[in-house]
Parts: structure tokens; sequence; C-alpha cells
């Protein structure tokens, strides 16, 4: 681990010294590229500084202890020494984090799709619950929210919902959500009071730069317009604006009747299409390398049930990392933040244990 720390400095000194040079001042790509790799780095070796002088202090203490005759200057002394033994593991714990291969999808901005499961009616007002969940958390943030399709229903819910969010380290937020969300609560129909059980599935995609799109024949797809059946106006309900496309080898379906004009929803069906092709290939790709051992934070298929919303209870339960949080009304409010940060923690932990393997 320290060689490799090491080796980053250099790279860190290394690309300092080639900003101020005119061969990359003077060339806008490489300037960028320069740029972004010290952002990627500068961290991992601010950590390590810290970590650097924190043991050069301890082994400096270490030997005064040596030599000093003080009583009380050794007590002093003693003192910080347990306090810079307590600290070093942790600085070690948090540099190793920070060497682990990071997902290069992480920084990118995220689709997100939401559909009702079993349940009806309330699985639809999950569904809707779940939309509202992640559009508050994205506005807590601060990040740009882009609805691509929207089908709701007479009491309140929503039957799918797909949009983009876009911001800084959105996918790496949102990624641990996909999959199957199950809420247990006493529907507002029910005069028995008696709990039903619903849910709605979630899928994530980080959206793809366009020189990362997976290519697409034209010859593949089956393309639709129709008539906007969402809010907007006169315009909407009079023209073929929407736009529902079909991926013939897949059978994958992708619609956006969000835009008013025809190319644009066109456009977003390609950017959706695409990352959903993507997606699919990592999957494949994640079943022939983790057949022999899959993470306990699940595989993120839609298939697999992930958390449970338990109303009576108040209580949000993460399956994969065994996880209740008792705050319901917060959390669907949009306040994901304990939940999240666990579950990198615990994927960190685990990504640091197979890497020990």
């Amino acid at each position: 681990m320290f060689d490799k720390l090491e080796e980053l400095i250099g790279l860190f000194i290394k690309l300092n010294d080639e900003l101020v040079t005119p061969e990359v001042l003077n060339d806008h790509r490489k300037m960028i590229e320069c740029n972004k790799r010290l952002t990627e780095i500068t961290p991992i070796v601010e950590k390590y500084k810290e970590y650097k002088a924190k043991n050069e202090d301890l082994e400096f203490i270490k030997e005064g202890l040596k030599t000093e005759k003080d009583v009380e200057m050794r007590e002093m002394m003693m003192e910080e020494l347990k306090e810079l033994e307590q600290i070093m593991p942790a600085l070690e714990q948090e540099l190793k984090f920070l060497l682990l291969p990071k997902d290069p999808n992480d920084d990118k901005n995220v689709i997100i799709e939401i559909r009702g499961g079993a349940g009806g009616d309330e699985a639809a007002l999950f569904a809707g619950d779940l939309f509202r969940m992640y559009i508050r958390y994205a506005e807590r943030r601060r990040w740009k929210i882009e609805i691509i399709d929207r089908s709701d229903i007479g009491v309140g819910g929503i039957k799918e919902a797909v949009f983009i969010i876009n911001g800084k380290g959105a996918y790496s937020r949102f990624k641990f959500e996909s999959g199957v969300h199950r809420v247990q609560r006493v529907p507002e129909t029910e005069g028995s009071g008696r709990i039903h059980t619903s849910t709605a599935t979630v899928a994530v995609m980080p959206e793809l730069e366009e020189v990362e799109r997976v290519p697409i024949n034209p010859a593949d797809l089956r393309v639709d317009t129709f008539r906007s059946s969402g809010a907007g106006g006169q315009h909407v309900n009079m023209t073929d604006s929407a736009v529902r496309m079909t991926h013939l080898p897949t059978g994958i379906v992708v619609s956006s009747q969000e835009e008013r004009s025809q190319i644009k929803n066109r456009e977003t069906c390609m950017k959706v299409l695409a990352a959903k092709l993507y997606e699919a290939e990592l999957e494949k790709q994640r079943s022939s390398v983790e057949s022999d051992r899959r993470s306990q934070v699940g595989t993120g298929d839609r298939s697999e049930k992930i958390r449970t919303y338990n109303f009576p209870q108040g209580r949000i339960t993460d399956h994969r990392i065994k996880m209740t949080v008792h705050q319901l009304d917060a959390y669907l409010d949009g306040d994901l933040d304990e939940m999240i940060d666990a579950m990198i923690t615990f994927t960190q932990t685990e990504q640091l244990q197979n890497l020990g393997d």
C-alpha cells in the first residue's frame, strides 16, 4: 500500500509541474486531463501527507521518551502518544478505502426508473412515494431533475416514472437503490385495519457520455409516435410528439413524452435505451465474474428484494446490510444519507476483504 502511495505523491508532483509547462498550457485537452487526474489523486495524497505527519510525530515522541527524565513532561508525552496510537489505525483504514478501485460511473448523472409491482393501486401509491422521495433527495443536494416519462393513476400513485438526475456523483449515491422495495402498511381503503404488503421496482443506470454509448443499429429499432397524455396544455394533446422506441433484438421498450418536440423525445429515448443496453451488458459481465462469490450487497437486480418500509413500526430495513432506520417520515422526505453512507461503507469493507483473500 505504501509503495503505491509514494508513487501517487510522485505523480502529484509531476502533474503539478506539467500544469505550468507551455505544452500543457497551450493544449486545452491536455490541461483538462491533467486537472482531472489531479482532482482524482489529491484527496489520497493529502490524506497520506496527514498520515506521514502523524507518524513522524509518533516516532519523535517514542524517541523522546527514551531520554526524557521530567515526570510531568513524560506524562504529557505519554498522553499524546496514546492519542496518536488511537488515530493511526483509522487513518490507515481511510487510506485503504481511498485506494480502492473507483467505479468509473460514480461521477455520472443517473437515470432512474420506478414501476409499481405487486399490490395494485397500493403498489402504485408506493411507487409514487419512492418517486417523491428520490426527487426530494435530489432537491436537497441541489441536483437538476429531468422527467422523461411518467404514467399516473387516478388514486394519486404512479404506474411508472423515468427520470434523470443531473449532478456530480449522482450515480454513486443512487446506485444501491436498484431492486424490489417492499412496503407494509394499512391502505386508506382498508376498513379492518389489516396490513397489506406491496412492492415497487427501481432500476438505476448511469447516464452515458456520447462517446461511451452502446452502438445502436437504426435497423434494430421500431419507433412509434403518439400524443402525450401528460400535462402541457393544448399543444401536447394535438401533436404526436411523444415517442416510444422498441429495441427489437432485446425487446427493451423506452418512451419519452415530457418534451414538446418529437426530435428531443427521440434523443431522450436513445439516451435511455443506450443506458439500458449498457446495464444489460454489465449484468452479463457481473454474472460471469461473480458466479463463485456474490457480494452481500447484492447484484442490484430488480428481482432482488432489497428494502422494507414498515409504516406501523415507522422503520426502514435494508436486508442487504441488515440495517434499520426508525425515521420513516424523514426518510420518505428525502433524508437518505445515513442509509446510503452505510451502504457505501459496507461495500468498501467488502472490497477490502475481497482484496485480502
